[in-house]
């Protein structure tokens, strides 16, 4: 891949953290954009620290400007309030997009906002884990999803948007698969996730489409998914 100039909005996210570390590794230059500069772990000269929050256009037009592409992987717990960083990250960071003249955008949602209509998971996982977690513990989070992707959809820009399904910690990037639409299995290893934001980014990438990425080795059990969304839910 031709070395890039980056922006990463969620930056200080774990998923954020991966795909600079690894867009780093592969000699491009980031921008991470977080709210808390200072608590960023990352150091590099290729490496730029932007302070800001996508809630502020200034801040984040002045991010954009002279990068090559955008990779926004926001993200924030679930509530019972409403949600709308991932609508106000869309609609600012797109419109910094069309006043500097930035043209790709790839961003992360969720495989949630659009189910797969064909059942993949058996009797717990559709029936009890699932219905769950969508219209109860991350309601108001996957309603704002489908908003952002709304925006995007209509930005007029050069887009991709990544569609992972439960997202879980492994040490390294598997032979994970991509399809457009939706794919068959559960998890997305966070690793996985930000090696296919980089690829997405290249000639092969899937312009102006949503798309699954699962990971399929190495994978939670249910039980064990289960158990840390329950623990989620209390924190």
């Amino acid at each position: 891949m031709v070395t890039m100039r980056l922006c990463v909005f969620g930056a200080n996210g774990p998923t954020g953290r991966l795909v600079t570390g690894q867009a780093l590794d592969e000699g491009h230059r980031v921008t991470a954009f977080t709210r808390h500069p200072a608590d960023f772990p990352l150091e590099h000269p290729r490496l730029r620290v932007a302070g800001g929050d996508v809630a502020d256009p200034d801040a984040v037009t002045d991010a954009v400007d002279g990068q090559d592409a955008v990779l926004s992987v926001l993200g924030v717990p679930y509530s019972k309030d409403p949600i709308t960083v991932y609508s106000v990250g869309a609609e600012h960071v797109t419109a910094a997009m069309h006043r500097t003249g930035v043209d790709r955008l790839v961003a992360v949602t969720s495989s949630v906002v659009e189910p797969n209509p064909n059942r993949v998971g058996g009797f717990l996982f559709e029936r009890v884990l699932q219905p769950y977690v969508v219209n109860k513990l991350g309601r108001t989070l996957y309603d704002d999803m489908r908003r952002c992707e709304a925006i995007i959809r209509n930005s007029g820009l050069d887009w991709t948007v990544v569609r992972p399904s439960g997202l879980f910690t492994a040490p390294a990037v598997s032979r994970y698969t991509v399809a457009p639409g939706h794919g068959i299995g559960r998890f997305t290893a966070r690793v996985d996730l930000a090696d296919c934001l980089l690829r997405e980014l290249g000639e092969g990438g899937h312009h102006r489409q949503a798309v699954a990425v699962l990971t399929t080795e190495g994978t939670p059990s249910l039980a064990s998914m289960m158990w840390r969304e329950a623990v989620a839910s209390k924190h």
